[in-house]
């Protein structure tokens, strides 16, 4: 990880020297007096992910989250022998390290709200009910793709596993709110498109061997949204964003949603308790995953550092 460092004038040797005396940090430089909001002296270094959470926890010690200034970036490669061996340096694999702050900071983005986000899980479950109306699997897979809650049901998990209530309640409640409004556009839509004799009740309750699923929750939804929610949650503590596309066509959440609306708008009873069942089965399975996912991982590695920190300990004392 690339960190750039607003330090504070009267703090920035003992944050340089701590930097310096860690051989998990590497690639050290130090700016006097450049910095101007805020005012300070830069410091960028490269750290290893393992150590990373530790770096961050002492410079907030230090006062760089409030009087400071601290950005993260991913160094998506560091061909050097001088790379090799900080990385030597610390303990178990930079996937296995957990860097806290930059997930909170991740999922309060997430849970932010934006409008882009209302118009992403609109636009996907309107897709979605179109792939209920033709039936195809295709636009399924195309609306779970487009779809944007994982992040939202990530930063959900994250709250609960933290303790945090107010990222908790900003997560759920920007969940029900997305979903509310994507199904009242998609249904009005609905209505609309009845309305010109585009679509009926036909469409909707007609023998849809591909999309028929959608409404017909089971044991396997459960599983699914099980272990959608754990490798989403691995993929995002991990840096491994090309694994969510898999996680976005597991789940269905927004073809449930997609399937309640055009059952509320053409008026499909037998299949709106069913869609609604499927959407929530994935909400709750995703998000239950996911905080298990979490304090399992908070709680390997702590007890994995405290097993080398002993051991390292023990070492030193019989040198």
């Amino acid at each position: 990880m690339h960190l750039r460092l607003i330090v504070p004038s009267d703090r920035s040797e003992r944050v340089l020297n701590t930097l310096v005396a860690d051989p998990r940090v590497t690639s050290i430089v130090q700016f006097p007096g450049v910095a101007h909001r805020p005012v300070g002296d830069m410091i960028e270094c490269d750290v290893t992910r393992e150590a990373t959470s530790e770096i961050l926890g002492f410079l907030k010690a230090q006062g760089l989250y409030d009087e400071g200034s601290v950005a993260l970036a991913d160094v998506d490669a560091s061909p050097s022998r001088n790379a090799r061996e900080t990385e030597r340096a610390a303990p178990g694999a930079p996937d296995d390290a957990v860097i806290w702050d930059a997930v909170v900071d991740q999922a309060y983005n997430e849970a932010s709200g934006s409008w882009v986000y209302y118009a992403f899980l609109t636009l996907a479950t309107m897709i979605a009910s179109v792939a209920v109306i033709t039936d195809s699997s295709i636009l399924v897979v195309g609306a779970m793709v487009v779809g944007p809650e994982f992040g939202v049901v990530a930063a959900l998990a994250v709250g609960i596993a933290l303790r945090n209530r107010g990222l908790t309640w900003r997560s759920a409640v920007l969940l029900v709110w997305g979903f509310l409004l994507a199904i009242v556009l998609t249904a009005l839509a609905a209505l609309l498109a009845r309305a010109v004799g585009w679509i009926d009740v036909g469409d909707v309750t007609a023998a849809r061997p591909l999309t028929g699923f959608i409404w017909r929750p089971d044991k396997w939804s459960a599983v699914v949204a099980v272990l959608a929610g754990c490798a989403g949650v691995l993929s995002q503590t991990a840096g491994r964003a090309n694994a969510l596309v898999g996680v976005f066509i597991s789940v269905t959440t927004v073809p449930a949603a997609g399937d309640l609306a055009l059952s509320v708008a053409l008026w499909a009873p037998h299949q709106i308790g069913g869609s609604a069942a499927q959407l929530g089965i994935n909400l709750a399975g995703m998000t239950a995953a996911g905080v298990v996912t979490l304090l399992l991982q908070r709680l390997i590695w702590r007890s994995y550092l405290r097993i080398k920190g002993q051991r390292g300990a023990g070492a030193r004392v019989e040198a």
